[in-house]
């Protein structure tokens, strides 16, 4: 019988590190629960609404509010994972010397082609585990969003999904609103 290697977030951190991982050139990687996973390539729809979404946050960072952060890692040291969700928004912070952790996330997108049952199954017990409070998930084959909250005991206790006509607030940043129609709209 064959196991996989396992990796502990730091065994991941110090690979990066001493760049383990740049001979795969553009291909996305990222750790769960100890396991390197391969992400797959954004299609157009994927990015455009990842490019949305980035200039819709900009409005916080005029005001200082957070660090937006896109396709990078959060560190879960002790989940031994660092998920590369699309959107991030982190405490404003200088964050050279390491990933924001789960208590410095306000916001966390996940944006779904192909990765929605894994988003919103295996990523959202990950982090809800984490202690993320607010995590949406865009869901592009059916365009909504799914909002998941108050996590509690591993499993986010609230879950609501917003189509079209919609408008989003995040709990950072009650004052911002997204509607639902431009990020997916036409």
């Amino acid at each position: 019988m064959s196991v996989g290697l396992r990796l502990t977030f730091a065994e991941y951190e110090r690979l990066v590190k001493d760049g383990a991982f740049t001979s795969l050139r553009d291909r996305r990687i990222e750790l769960i629960h100890g396991e390197l996973r391969e992400k797959m390539p954004p299609g157009p729809d994927h990015s455009e609404v990842v490019s949305r979404l980035n200039e819709w946050s900009l409005e916080l960072v005029a005001k200082k509010l957070a660090r937006i952060r896109i396709q990078d890692p959060v560190g879960m040291p002790e989940l031994d994972s660092a998920p590369d969700p699309d959107v991030v928004w982190a405490k404003a912070r200088d964050y050279r010397d390491r990933h924001p952790l789960p208590p410095e996330v306000l916001l966390l997108i996940e944006v779904a082609d192909s990765s929605l049952e894994s988003d919103c199954g295996e990523k959202a017990d990950l982090y809800a585990a984490a202690g993320i409070q607010d995590y949406w998930v865009v869901s592009l084959p059916v365009r909504l969003v799914h909002v998941y909250r108050k996590p509690t005991g591993g499993a986010f206790t609230e879950h609501h999904t917003h189509g079209i006509g919609e408008i989003l607030h995040p709990l950072a940043a009650l004052q911002f609103a997204l509607s639902v129609a431009e990020l997916l709209g036409p």
